[in-house]
């Protein structure tokens, strides 16, 4: 468990600033707000759900398809047609995909070498090593995915659940524990550069006008 909480916590640590709450922390810092205030803006952000219960989902939908099992060995095939099945109803597969990468998450695949090291066994690990397999070239027919692979959160809630970490609603608070040692580093660099304060772009009606007729 030692070793697993190292490893989530060094991937959670920064994410540059391209997210809710790395993001949310360098705003509020770039005033000179106080490393307190600053980070606690971050975990407002990352109280959203959008953004902070990534892994509790994925672990959600890796339960739902464990039940769909009925306690029979999950295999490729399985997974493809519950997958097709859950893209026709309008869902979507939790932990594929991301706004930013076009190939396998590195994070993921760091997790995924510690699991097949250390869980390989794990009835979980099976059906995320399925899910590894059968789910990219799924969501490639639909032609409408940019990426295909699975992100970070794809396999950190197995790992949790499989060392016995699994009051669900604390996933946030050790994402938070990580993300925190992050930001922090971010914005203590952002004082020495002496960055200046952030200003979002604003756009006028003209602008918006346009923008809705296509021009």
């Amino acid at each position: 468990f030692k070793e697993v909480t190292r490893l989530y916590l060094m991937l959670h640590a920064d994410h540059e600033g391209g997210n809710v709450s790395a993001h949310t922390t360098h705003l509020v810092g770039s005033a000179l707000s106080d490393p307190y205030y600053s980070y606690a803006a971050g975990v407002c952000g990352l109280a959203g759900p959008l953004h902070g219960l990534a892994n509790q989902e994925c672990l959600a939908w890796l339960k739902e398809v464990m039940v769909a099992l009925n306690g029979k060995e999950p295999t490729k095939e399985f997974v493809v047609d519950y997958v097709q099945k859950t893209l026709k109803s309008g869902k979507v597969v939790p932990g594929f995909g991301h706004a930013v990468l076009r190939q396998p998450d590195p994070r993921y695949m760091l997790e995924r070498e510690f699991a097949l090291k250390h869980c390989k066994d794990d009835p979980l690990f099976k059906l995320v090593d399925c899910v590894f397999q059968a789910v990219p070239p799924t969501l490639e027919k639909t032609g409408k995915v940019k990426n295909p692979y699975p992100n970070v959160d794809a396999h950190s809630g197995q790992l949790m659940y499989f060392y016995n970490l699994k009051q669900e609603n604390y996933y946030t608070v050790v994402f938070a524990v990580s993300r925190s040692m992050g930001v922090m580093a971010q914005y203590i660099w952002s004082r020495a550069l002496g960055l200046p304060i952030e200003r979002p772009k604003s756009m006028d009606l003209e602008a918006l006008e346009k923008a809705a007729k296509g021009k």
